[in-house]
């Protein structure tokens, strides 16, 4: 008996099989794959959070979602400036703005600070927050009772409008693409992030939330309890 064809005849029918294997894989990858000279698709690069004043700064670069914010009657401009000229708020003394806006008036004439833990003026920042080539003015001052305030002032027409203002227990203030990042600790040991976009007439809140911090278990091992807790937004004049 001859046993050397069946076996020939076997690994023929391998190579067939194998040929037609690759033959399937090959047309299954040119559907779902990049065919040939075919460019890969751009990346999306999504901001991060960059500090304005990186000495009050945390190192978590967490970003919160969005959340709905409310609406609120549009600000009014300060009293009491005289019409910017073409400088706008860049050349403007942002003393005489504080001056000039009665929730501020109390902080203008404190001296500046540069780190965290004294009372005064952070150095004022020019930000272009709302898309409009022209930069916004940033003011923060910290208190004695650990409080910091933020103020933000956008001119229009000459005229000067407090846009956002908003306070916390000793905040930290980001950069996230044109918003805001505002963080501040708890009193429960966790921290509130706030996260501030122009909506063509204030700096309003898109989303505020409330991480805790985890807390060990009775072994020493941290709780599994859930960290993050949204909660709902608002005009920005807090």
């Amino acid at each position: 008996m001859n046993l050397t064809c069946p076996h020939r005849r076997l690994l023929r029918r391998a190579a067939v099989l194998t040929a037609t294997a690759a033959v399937v894989l090959a047309g299954c990858g040119s559907v779902d794959g990049l065919g040939a000279g075919e460019p890969a698709p751009s990346v999306s690069v999504q901001p991060r959070p960059e500090p304005l004043w990186p000495a009050w700064s945390s190192t978590s670069s967490k970003a919160p979602g969005a959340d709905a914010a409310t609406h609120q009657p549009p600000p009014e401009p300060l009293e009491g400036l005289p019409k910017l000229g073409k400088g706008g708020l860049g050349k403007e003394d942002f003393r005489d703005v504080l001056r000039a806006d009665p929730r501020m008036k109390p902080l203008a004439d404190r001296g500046e600070i540069d780190r965290p833990g004294r009372a005064g003026l952070r150095p004022p920042l020019l930000a272009d927050l709302t898309g409009d080539g022209r930069p916004e003015l940033l003011v923060a001052a910290d208190t004695e009772s650990g409080r910091s305030v933020l103020t933000v002032y956008k001119e229009h027409d000459g005229r000067v409008f407090p846009v956002l203002f908003t306070s916390g227990k000793r905040m930290s203030i980001e950069r996230l693409g044109p918003d805001l990042l505002v963080r501040s600790p708890c009193a429960d040991g966790g921290d509130q992030a706030v996260r501030f976009h122009w909506d063509g007439v204030r700096m309003s809140t898109v989303s505020d939330i409330k991480n805790y911090k985890k807390t060990p278990g009775a072994d020493g091992s941290p709780s599994p309890q859930s960290t993050t807790e949204p909660s709902g937004g608002t005009d920005g004049q807090r």
